[in-house]
């Protein structure tokens, strides 16, 4: 089944190139059932490319899924036009009175500032405090997770040593819940960030569970008690050269940057990066898309 997006948006001719059955909101409107309601909150610089990554995980699924996305009014964005922001998103202001099936926290680049030094934190505040009436399940993403935990729960992240970089394996430490059904022993996802989160924070934090850990990058996906805020660590949705592309950008500012781990072949930085978590980045979204949205949100918003 499709997910639904605006006609023009220019995440469609990529999806479409891969065969991902997307759907025009013109043959949407033909359709008589009730889509899912997913907003996307894209804090990631790079807009385009978020919106296509997340869009590709979101197809895999048998739900009909429109999409909106929202922007931060608090924050001015460098690296997308101003023109397709102001064609494709919205602020916070125009659909605070609007109720959603789901919320995408993503991830952003400002896990080394403390949370109340970036710029737009009071208006994500007011966000994450409006998710909890007015939307059914909310799935944070790498910083998003943090600020999640952080905004909920008061766990606070930790820096790391060095950049946590590369793709890890995991393993499924709770397989009683939903989101993690069909998963294997030991997964792979990839992570970049710079900060974590301890794992006795979450173990001792009674209105959590934790789902999946990594030895080496720690908790991965954890979940409220009561099912509706989800927190993953690390980024499924992203592409094979995502971190490729990050490397090379550093390395071309001429930071210290070490090779992402278990990534090339070879540790081969000329050679095309393995991808191995692609099958779990499906699972992950359809899972929640499924038992933590489809399943749980009313028929009448």
């Amino acid at each position: 089944m499709p997910i639904r997006i605006p006609d023009a948006l220019p995440a469609r001719q990529t999806l479409e190139n891969e065969r991902i059955f997307v759907m025009s909101e013109t043959r949407a409107l033909q359709q008589d059932i009730r889509p899912l309601q997913i907003l996307i909150l894209n804090l990631m610089p790079n807009k385009i490319q978020t919106e296509t990554q997340l869009l590709r995980a979101l197809s895999n699924s048998p739900l009909q899924v429109n999409i909106d996305l929202m922007m931060t009014a608090s924050h001015q964005s460098k690296n997308t036009s101003s023109e397709h922001l102001n064609t494709f998103y919205l602020t916070f202001d125009e659909v605070r009175n609007r109720k959603y099936d789901g919320l995408i926290i993503t991830g952003a680049p400002v896990e080394q500032m403390d949370f109340e030094d970036v710029d737009y934190w009071d208006e994500l505040t007011q966000i994450m405090e409006w998710s909890k009436t007015n939307v059914t399940s909310t799935f944070h993403i790498c910083w998003g997770a943090q600020a999640g935990l952080y905004y909920h729960y008061g766990i606070k992240k930790v820096p790391l040593p060095e950049k946590m970089f590369g793709v890890f394996s995991h393993v499924v430490i709770d397989r009683s819940c939903p989101l993690v059904r069909g998963f294997d022993d030991a997964f792979f996802a990839p992570h970049s960030r710079h900060t974590g989160t301890r794992r006795e924070d979450i173990d001792d934090n009674p209105h959590l569970r934790l789902l999946a850990h990594s030895s080496v990058a720690g908790p991965y996906i954890a979940i409220s008690t009561d099912e509706r805020q989800i927190f993953v660590m690390g980024h499924s949705e992203y592409d094979r050269d995502t971190l490729k592309n990050e490397y090379f950008r550093d390395l071309d500012k001429g930071l210290k940057i070490a090779m992402p781990v278990n990534y090339f072949p070879d540790n081969d930085r000329t050679r095309t990066p393995m991808m191995t978590w692609r099958s779990h980045a499906h699972l992950l979204f359809s899972n929640w898309l499924n038992y933590f949205v489809y399943q749980l949100t009313p028929y009448e918003l």
